[in-house]
């Protein structure tokens, strides 16, 4: 039977499985914060002085595509934190080294 896990005390090292999870969390939340930027950036007006080059749709779609890859990997209280604290439950504990 397991239980909760002591709060801070020393916890062994994740195991693949949970490298795995963990990745796979922040790709979810990455995915979910880009649709997040282009639904923002769909509100902001176009048009003004300066037209919109053709190539400045595709930069805009790469800049929103790798800020959320990073802001899913820098948040720690995020989506995918959160995702994985749920689902790390039903993976197996870490092996300990004795």
């Amino acid at each position: 039977m397991t239980g909760p896990r002591p709060v801070g005390g020393p916890t062994p090292p994740p195991g693949p499985d949970h490298a795995k999870l963990r990745k796979a969390a922040q790709n979810l939340e990455a995915v979910f914060l880009n649709q997040l930027f282009q639904a923002m950036r769909s509100t902001v007006p176009t048009g003004g002085v300066v037209e919109a080059s053709p190539g400045e749709a595709m930069f805009t779609a790469m800049l929103d595509e790798r800020l959320s890859q990073v802001a899913a990997q820098r948040m720690d209280r995020g989506l995918g934190e959160a995702l994985y604290r749920q689902l790390s439950r039903h993976l197996p504990p870490p092996a300990s080294k004795e």
